[in-house]
């Protein structure tokens, strides 16, 4: 580990001199030895393979296979609608699967253009996929980290690291520091930088140990390269449908040749009706209809905030019942927030609200002092430089005491800047009567090095009382996750030289900060638990921090629930997983802990969203069931892991989304509940006059017009009904729950069997108006023309009126509304024009074999089609007056 290794061993193991660094050949031959510093990701899928991996599923398999069938018997315009269907379906999942595989590509974008390095003793700027391991690497604030370094220079060097690391505040860094401990998290090992961080203060110079896929970012892209997609749970459900839809329709087809032999009919119009059969056992467009009601899904959770890159994500959110979150940037608002200042005997909560506050006395000279002390900015909301600095300008802010005011007033004449060792920092500022030395740091440095201590405004000795006091403050503040500063000052006629400012000081007092829970997430997670959803934290910060928002949040009780990634390693993986129900915090975790987290929650058959912003997220986004990426915040690379996007990065966003994944979810049920009932009625029509030696009341084509046109439409409208509100006061869906749980199977037995049994009704009913029944030896062709064009309508109407009590399972088509779906009443309109149509205009009605129907004909039909509507509309009562006892 080269955090380990002294400067000596690198260089000597690296074979580079740090003072003239490598010469140019040897850097050439080091190029062409370890390759370009650029991470590498697998080969793009051709838009080819895009199409081919669309069709590898059961329920495409049986329709190309009917297609191939009505081909061969000369019925091309039934293969021509179920190919449209099929590919229809293909070109929806390859727009969305194209954009789905980018995150190595962002990775590839973070990595910084131009470095600078030492070579042939001279400082150059190269392109940083020249980089190579044994460069001299030069950093300066604002600079990013071309490759991983061990560190050999460090002047108050500080390097963002909350991409990688998930801590807000930069980390300092220090050359001199060595680390024996070989699992020394990458957030501490403070003689290192790592490759595509930044530099936000002072200096340093680092020698490259790796580049490119052996640097830590690199490994992060290793594993996003890994093919760990797995099927959704809705991929599951329809490919599990499909598969008994296939085996159906082959079964239908051999029991209808056992009949046709045991008959003794004719073998070939047996074949055709056997094809019609498997239209009829086939609902042809529920792929097509499935994945337009999850595009519409997509559109609707745009419009809260929720960009969804793969469409089956939407139902995937909906079982979710783990939600593992980062903690900077997803809990938090990923700004440092002073919420507590303390002077003697006085302290002061400052309100999380933006409003103006008043100080006087004391605590004016605190905040005064602390803006002096700080080389941040803040103007028109922006700040730069440190988070912990911008803290304090913007405490000034709130308190009327700006920088730029402070700054005109008292003009900083020297410093004394921040220094790991000293941990302090000191400015010299002009006032009105000579100069003032303002000092900020840690506290117990500062009590060694002052003398006395601002008590009402009056400079008083410090005791060792006073001393205890202030050192009491801060390690509250510090149990309660704040990170404190203790401010000092000193007054003096003459300019000090630096090193002479630090000395016999007068405290004033402290303050506390920390990065503030976002203010709508609490609620969000109250909402999220009564739904069933257990929240956990995951994050890179330190323990207590963690722990101490956690709670504040409602995510934890206590700090017993809470494991650090170092704990993690030590306990068998084994045992880790079969107690991971007992955490509910994880800190100064690794990306490889992240992954292993989510796994060891899956273990147990959860369905878990992972949501972070930065680089270190994107593999555990990409392992979970489901990833999301923060809009704002987020990295290019977590946002290309992930499989929803949020662009309000608001937690809340989360929790609205789920619920819309339910209710996507229960529609999709609907729609597939509401075709199956519909199939299973044209297969009871069609099986029972075949057993029964009666003449087939429906044709191939009529069936194939009701399945890709007539169901269509109220299938697709049932897609978007209007969420159910109470969907979140249950627990989420199991992942193993079928599409006929909780009653939905037998809901659908019991529709299509009465949707089967009205349509050979009025197929009989035909017959029988014109003197004929239905084991008649020779019926004429316009009796049985005008009894297929009954039991066609009959079937279709039904279907279109049944629509209406699918909309929810238990509640009456009036606790719902009628009206309430306009998109499902249109669509029973449209359906009854289009059917009107069918039968009414000549070239359609000849190519259907129907013919118009007469007032009294389309009464019976209404009549009929009414039956099932009412009949489930019965059963609902009783399902409500069972549920009524049960709650009782």
């Amino acid at each position: 580990m080269w955090f380990s290794k002294t400067k000596d061993d690198i260089f000597n193991e690296l074979k580079v001199d740090p003072l003239t660094g490598l010469s140019s050949q040897e850097a050439q031959n080091r190029l062409e030895k370890f390759g370009m510093n650029k991470l590498k990701g697998k080969p793009k899928k051709s838009l080819f393979s895009l199409l081919l991996s669309q069709l590898k599923d059961m329920l495409i398999y049986v329709l190309l296979g009917a297609a191939v069938i009505t081909i061969f018997i000369n019925e091309y315009v039934d293969a021509i609608i179920i190919l449209m269907v099929v590919l229809l379906n293909a070109v929806i999942g390859v727009v969305q699967e194209s954009k789905a595989e980018k995150a190595v590509e962002a990775l590839q974008q973070m990595t910084t253009p131009r470095s600078l390095v030492r070579r042939d003793g001279e400082v150059k700027e190269i392109n940083s996929e020249e980089v190579v391991p044994g460069d001299i690497v030069i950093l300066d604030a604002g600079r990013y980290v071309p490759a991983d370094l061990r560190l050999i220079e460090s002047a108050n060097l500080q390097i963002e690291e909350s991409a990688l690391t998930g801590e807000s505040v930069p980390a300092d860094k220090n050359s001199l520091k060595l680390f024996n401990d070989p699992k020394t998290p990458i957030g501490d090992a403070a003689n290192m930088a790592f490759m595509s961080t930044l530099a936000t203060y002072g200096r340093g110079e680092g020698v490259v140990v790796a580049t490119a896929m052996d640097t830590e970012i690199g490994k992060i892209a290793k594993i996003l390269d890994e093919d760990t997609d797995e099927m959704t749970p809705l991929q599951k459900r329809l490919d599990e449908l499909g598969r008994i839809l296939g085996f159906i329709a082959i079964g239908i087809c051999v029991l209808i040749f056992i009949v046709a032999l045991i008959q003794k009919r004719d073998l070939f119009e047996m074949f055709l009706t056997a094809i019609s059969l498997a239209v009829a056992a086939i609902p042809e467009g529920l792929a097509a209809i499935v994945a337009i009601v999850l595009a519409l899904g997509v559109t609707r959770m745009s419009k809260i905030n929720a960009i969804v890159k793969k469409l089956p994500a939407v139902e995937t959110l909906g079982s979710v019942n783990i939600i593992c979150s980062d903690k900077t940037g997803t809990l938090t608002q990923n700004r440092m927030t002073v919420v507590k200042q303390y002077t003697y005997h006085k302290l002061t909560n400052i309100p999380s609200a933006d409003s103006l506050l008043s100080a006087d006395g004391d605590e004016a000279d605190l905040i005064k002092s602390l803006v002096l002390c700080s080389d941040a900015t803040y103007e028109n909301g922006q700040g730069t430089g440190d988070p912990t600095e911008v803290a304090l300008i913007v405490l000034g802010e709130r308190f009327q005491l700006t920088k730029a005011a402070l700054g005109a007033r008292h003009k900083r004449i020297s410093e004394f800047p921040f220094d790991s060792d000293r941990k302090l920092m000191s400015t010299l500022n002009e006032e009105a009567a000579g100069y003032r030395v303002h000092t900020k740091g840690a506290i117990d440095n500062l009590l060694k090095i002052s003398t006395t201590a601002l008590v009402n405004g009056q400079k008083v000795p410090l005791t060792e009382e006073l001393k205890a006091d202030y050192l009491k403050k801060t390690e509250e503040m510090s149990d309660a996750a704040l990170r404190v500063l203790g401010v000092a000052f000193k007054d003096t006629d003459t300019v000090l030289a630096p090193d002479a400012m630090e000395k016999d000081l007068t405290i004033i007092g402290l303050v506390g900060m920390i990065d503030p829970p976002r203010l709508e997430v609490k609620a969000s997670i109250m909402e999220a638990k009564l739904a069933g959803i257990t929240p956990i934290m995951i994050t890179g910060d330190h323990k207590n921090t963690a722990v101490a928002i956690a709670k504040e949040l409602g995510i934890a009780d206590s700090i017993e629930q809470s494991l650090t990634g170092a704990e993690i390693d030590e306990i068998p993986e084994d045992v880790f997983s079969s107690k991971i129900n007992e955490y509910r915090v994880f800190a100064r975790v690794s990306p490889e802990h992240k992954v292993k987290i989510v796994r060891a929650f899956k273990s147990h058959g959860n369905i878990v969203s992972m949501t972070g912003d930065g680089v270190n997220d994107a593999p555990s986004l990409k392992y979970a069931d489901i990833g999301v990426a923060m809009g704002i915040t987020g990295t290019d690379v977590a946002k290309g892991a992930s499989d929803m996007i949020l662009t309000d990065d608001n937690f809340t966003t989360i929790v609205n989304a789920i619920e819309e994944g339910r209710n996507i979810y229960n529609n999709i049920k609907k729609a597939v509940i509401f075709l199956l009932s519909c199939n299973l009625g044209e297969v009871v029509t069609i099986l029972t006059s075949i057993l029964f030696f009666w003449p087939v009341p429906l044709l191939p084509t009529q069936i194939l017009w009701i399945n890709l046109i007539t169901d269509s439409l109220p299938a697709i409208a049932l897609g978007v009904d209007p969420g159910d509100k109470d969907v979140m006061k249950k627990n989420p869906r199991s992942p193993k729950e079928s599409f006929f749980a909780k009653g939905a199977g037998l809901r659908a037995i019991i529709g299509g069997l009465l949707i089967g049994i009205l349509t050979l009704a009025a197929f009989y009913f035909g017959l029988a108006e014109h003197g004929y029944h239905l084991n008649s030896a020779q019926i004429p062709e316009e009796v049985m023309t005008y009894s297929r064009t009954m039991s066609f309508v009959v079937l279709a109407a039904s279907q279109l009126m049944y629509s209406l009590t699918m909309r929810n399972p238990s509640k009456s088509i009036f606790q719902v509304g009628i009206f309430s779906n306009l998109y499902l009443v249109g669509a029973i309109i449209v359906g009854f024009i289009l059917q009107l149509g069918v039968i009414s205009i000549p070239f359609l009605a000849n190519a259907f074999k129907v013919h118009n129907l007469s007032l009294r004909d389309w009464g019976i039909v209404l009549v009929f089609a009414l039956i099932p509507l009412a009949v489930n509309e019965i059963i609902k009562i009783f399902m409500r007056m069972a549920e009524k006892k049960e709650d009782q």
